[in-house]
């Protein structure tokens, strides 16, 4: 193990990880509209100051110093994998990043970064066409795309915990509710009844166990 890297400082690794998730992120999303960019906009600044901590100061380590070396004295909590707080906290043994909670951030990260995906085929379709967006995910919920942003949050709180982005995660969870009821507003005065029948049938954000089955997906064709 070498001693001479450092563990934090590393801004250049600031710069070039917010920068490949941004835009990986933007290559599935493509905003369009000043609501998407808005949306767009809340998600980069987490995934900043995620990563701001995680390469550049560990901020959540310095103000929580004092409590942590209390009651965990035999980690080096400056060391960078002691960011890995809950890993630690938790007392995983071996490397942070085989850790329980690290692969459980992979699958939600994954799992929103296809969902974005998804959404967007299906969006962008919609919104070409001046229809309502009901294939794909939109079968199952009516906002996927927040969805995927929170599933997205969610895996990297669990993968590297900071006191901003778990005070961010709430407000933005909340910006995106507020954001949802918007755009279903504007559908509503754009596509009237049809979108208040797919609106009665379709979840805005947590899937019914009965859609899962084909019966029981929404199909606005079936008599």
């Amino acid at each position: 193990m070498s001693q001479n890297i450092p563990s934090y400082g590393l801004w250049l690794l600031v710069i070039f990880n917010s920068a490949i998730f941004i835009i990986f992120a933007f290559s599935f999303f493509k905003p369009k509209t000043k609501r998407d960019w808005r949306s767009f906009s809340a998600f980069s600044a987490f995934i900043i100051a995620l990563f701001t901590e995680m390469y550049g100061f560990p901020l959540t380590i310095f103000f929580l110093s004092g409590w942590l070396q209390s009651r965990f004295p035999d980690v080096d909590w400056f060391a960078h994998d002691s960011g890995h707080l809950l890993e630690m906290i938790f007392g995983w043994q071996g490397n942070p990043h085989f850790g329980p909670f690290h692969i459980l951030s992979f699958i939600f990260i994954g799992g929103g970064f296809i969902l974005l995906s998804a959404a967007w085929r299906v969006l962008y379709q919609a919104q070409t066409s001046h229809t309502i967006a009901i294939e794909g995910p939109y079968a199952y919920i009516r906002h996927p795309q927040y969805v995927a942003f929170v599933l997205i949050m969610l895996g990297f709180l669990f993968q590297w915990p900071t006191l901003l982005t778990l005070t961010m995660f709430p407000i933005l969870v909340v910006m995106y509710v507020w954001l949802s009821r918007r755009e279903e507003q504007e559908s509503i005065s754009e596509f009237g009844d049809t979108y208040r029948e797919y609106a009665a049938n379709v979840p805005r954000f947590i899937p019914k166990i009965s859609s899962l089955t084909k019966r029981g997906r929404y199909d606005p064709y079936e008599e």
